[in-house]
């Protein structure tokens, strides 16, 4: 049964699955984080979930996992945490919140936190050093490659932090991704790769959905230009992925435009800081936020397309055509 209780006493242990085997737990179970919950659970581990929603932690109990209803209940069964939340204060949150995994020192000295969220690298050092002020272990790892990648355990994580991280981190590191990239021993600095990847991939998706509209206003068939793209040298991995949404009609989100508000800012801000221009990314960020303020943030980042004026945009096809 699962860890929850009307008015529960803190920390409780997590009950559901055999605890025979390693005891990891992943704090957050949206579109990356089931999936890593499901591959490390195919690769043998005892996976502990939390996530603000119950049905979803529910679910995942019945597929064999263990249903915890809170990150302190998870840390006093595990000495290894994945982090898959949104943001920053979120990560405070599950973290450092009034039922946090730290906040009321349930994880065991030398336990390892695996941060995983989109943050300012900057974040990610003075996490990290707190970690460590606390007795813990902390892996500074975002992550890339969308649900499909994580389901199947073939996602990309752009690591860093010390030596005993990655030891306690290895086996279940093979578990969860199919390339992590370890990039030195400083927290901050898998944040700072990941930072330059959302760059890469806001500006891919402005431009994508910007050419896409273009090609709409001229009159141009939308699943031909589609196809011609694809097969031509301007392709992109967003291209491809995204325009798909918009061929649809379904903006179901996957990875949300207010995610790139969010982390376009990141991007602006650590340039910023050091005085260095953006302006790809500017531009790609205030489209992005005009979209939010028009009503779309939480619609699927490819719905920035709707900014653009004077198109017909594809509608959803019925089962007869």
């Amino acid at each position: 049964m699962a860890c929850t209780s009307a008015a529960p006493t803190y920390p409780q242990p997590c009950y559901g699955a055999s605890m025979n085997n390693k005891n990891v737990g992943v704090i957050g179970l949206g579109a990356m984080g089931l999936g890593i919950a499901r591959s490390l659970l195919r690769s043998g581990f005892n996976v502990h979930a939390c996530d603000v929603r119950e049905t979803v932690t529910q679910q995942f109990a019945s597929e064999g996992g263990v249903a915890c209803s809170s990150p302190v209940q998870m840390a006093a069964a595990c000495d290894v945490i994945i982090t898959v939340v949104v943001n920053a204060e979120q990560t405070e949150t599950v973290l450092f919140g009034e039922h946090g995994a730290v906040a009321v020192a349930a994880l065991r000295p030398g336990s390892l936190v695996i941060g995983c969220a989109t943050v300012a690298p900057t974040y990610a050092v003075d996490l990290g050093q707190r970690l460590i002020n606390a007795g813990l272990l902390y892996l500074d790892a975002p992550i890339s490659g969308g649900a499909a990648k994580a389901a199947a355990g073939e996602m990309t994580m752009m690591t860093s932090g010390p030596a005993e991280a990655y030891a306690k981190a290895d086996d279940v590191l093979t578990g969860m991704a199919g390339k992590v990239y370890r990039l030195g021993d400083a927290h901050g600095l898998g944040s700072k790769v990941k930072i330059i990847n959302q760059l890469l991939a806001g500006v891919h998706i402005a431009a994508a959905a910007e050419a896409m509209a273009l090609g709409l206003r001229e009159g141009v068939e939308a699943d031909a230009l589609y196809e011609v793209i694809t097969h031509s040298a301007g392709n992109s991995w967003m291209f491809e992925n995204r325009v798909p949404h918009i061929l649809k009609a379904d903006y179901t989100p996957l990875s949300a435009v207010d995610i790139f508000v969010k982390d376009l800012g990141l991007v602006l801000d650590t340039a910023r800081a050091s005085k260095f221009p953006l302006p790809l990314s500017a531009t790609a960020h205030q489209m992005f936020m005009q979209a939010s303020s028009a009503g779309f943030g939480r619609e699927d980042d490819s719905a920035v397309i709707k900014i653009f004026p004077g198109i017909e945009l594809p509608t959803a096809k019925t089962e007869t055509e």
